[in-house]
């Protein structure tokens, strides 16, 4: 009897950095749909029962408080016990609280401790995650890693101006809270069971990464003779060694760090702005129907998802391929990027159709994305082992940049109708988007001046 032996199936397996770096981005794009979210479904609901527009500010900037005092914090827990564990707490900490909540403006003080626990909870992430990308990621995958991992984001905020208005419209601004909190716990249960610290984290199954200098010291704890705990680093022998501590007088006086902290509060501003006032600014600027837009709606966000990807790509070229210097190709991306978004967001309320709005927000969006393959990607490039630390000062930066830009515009466009002011004229908004245009120049000639692609912290 002749017996058949047929060739085994070949699986195409990911490394596992690739499954790690795309766990992170559907992260990233499960939260910004919830936040977009919040703002589509709050905005019906309040509107529904008649909260004036400096009422609605302040509830949408909630968020912001409580995202702005978890970041620097979430970059510590995220270095002492690792991003991983943190980034299931955090998910787990939000959803919950999405799934719980009622969603009626007329209760403020539910809505608000509510979006404060929101806020905080997702604060943890984006340290977190840039813990976790300096863990896994090799220096020449590092600009594409961030901006893919990022652009979650904005993939995540155009799905959600595609989608939730239908959803409120049919079901309500309640189920809005419901299948985010469903998208929130369905991720945890597959980052629960695909993600992992990198094989050096642990020494008993310590080998040899590809990647060998791009993963973090690995950290552990023991009692200091002075009290309280001291670090001590644990190589693949197991033999461990004295860490410095966290420099955290240097980060803070790093000019490098402020420049980045400064176009990071920048792009916050304008993206926050944008995000939480586009929907009033179509339905009372423009007078157009979020649900009557279509798909037109969500090209901003797009926009900003495929351009995000675009830098990352280019960014790693120019440095690979040594056309640039890190230092160059941050600088040139970041300065492209903001100048085109700073012109883009001064023409916007010029346009008066939804066709030049969409494009005009469009363009502001795509290049604020591009230019993250300059500041965003910076933290890694000059603190790599400190990566989540830095990220969370920046960060904090960002959020205030949500507190003071969403809340600010809201007492903008209530003071323009004070003075009898139609807020579909373009005069009611100018000072809207003219605020973050002067930003966006300001900061991108701070990075221009002060920024470095070299590591400044061992």
């Amino acid at each position: 009897m002749i017996s058949m032996k047929f060739p085994k199936r070949s699986v195409l397996v990911l490394p596992k950095r690739y499954v790690i770096v795309l766990l992170m981005f559907i992260s990233t794009c499960i939260c910004y749909i919830e936040r977009v979210g919040f703002s589509i479904a709050y905005t019906v609901a309040a509107d529904a029962v008649g909260v004036n527009q400096s009422s609605k500010g302040m509830i949408l900037s909630t968020f912001y408080f409580g995202y702005a005092v978890s970041q620097i914090p979430g970059g510590w827990v995220a270095q002492c016990i690792g991003g991983r564990r943190v980034l299931l707490l955090s998910f787990v900490l939000w959803s919950m609280t999405c799934a719980l909540v009622p969603l009626d403006p007329n209760r403020v003080q539910i809505l608000v401790i509510a979006r404060l626990l929101v806020g905080v909870a997702q604060g943890f992430i984006f340290p977190s995650i840039h813990t976790v990308l300096a863990q896994w990621v090799p220096p020449h995958e590092r600009s594409r890693s961030v901006s893919l991992t990022t652009s979650g984001m904005y993939l995540g905020a155009a799905a959600g101006m595609l989608l939730l208005p239908s959803l409120v419209k049919f079901k309500g601004p309640q189920s809005v809270f419901l299948a985010e909190a469903a998208l929130g716990s369905m991720w945890s249960l597959l980052w629960f069971k695909y993600a992992s610290d990198p094989p050096g984290l642990d020494p008993l199954k310590a080998t040899a990464a590809s990647f060998g200098e791009s993963l973090l010291p690995i950290t552990k704890y023991k009692d200091s003779p002075k009290g309280g705990l001291q670090k001590v680093k644990v190589e693949n022998g197991g033999c461990s060694v004295r860490v410095v501590k966290i420099p955290w007088k240097r980060i803070v006086l790093s000019l490098p760090v402020w420049a980045i902290v400064a176009n990071n509060f920048t792009f916050h501003y304008a993206l926050y702005v944008l995000m939480n006032w586009l929907p009033t600014y179509f339905e009372l600027g423009l007078r157009l129907s979020l649900q009557e837009m279509g798909s037109s709606k969500m090209l901003p966000y797009l926009n900003m998802f495929i351009f995000s990807n675009i830098g990352g790509v280019v960014a790693d070229h120019l440095i690979t391929r040594r056309i640039m210097s890190v230092t160059r190709t941050r600088k040139f991306l970041n300065t492209i990027g903001f100048i085109v978004a700073a012109l883009a967001l001064m023409a916007l309320p010029i346009f008066r159709t939804s066709t030049g709005a969409v494009f005009c927000s469009s363009i502001c969006l795509g290049f604020l994305a591009l230019g993250r393959a300059g500041f965003a990607v910076n933290h890694l490039d000059i603190a790599p082992r400190y990566a989540g630390i830095v990220m969370g000062v920046s960060n904090t930066a960002g959020t205030l940049a949500g507190i003071v830009g969403v809340g600010l515009t809201g007492r903008i466009l209530e003071a323009a109708k004070t003075t009898h002011m139609d807020l579909s004229s373009p005069e009611s908004w100018k000072p809207v988007f003219f605020i973050p245009g002067c930003l966006c120049i300001f900061s991108s000639f701070v990075f221009l001046i002060f920024s470095t692609g070299e590591k400044i912290f061992d």
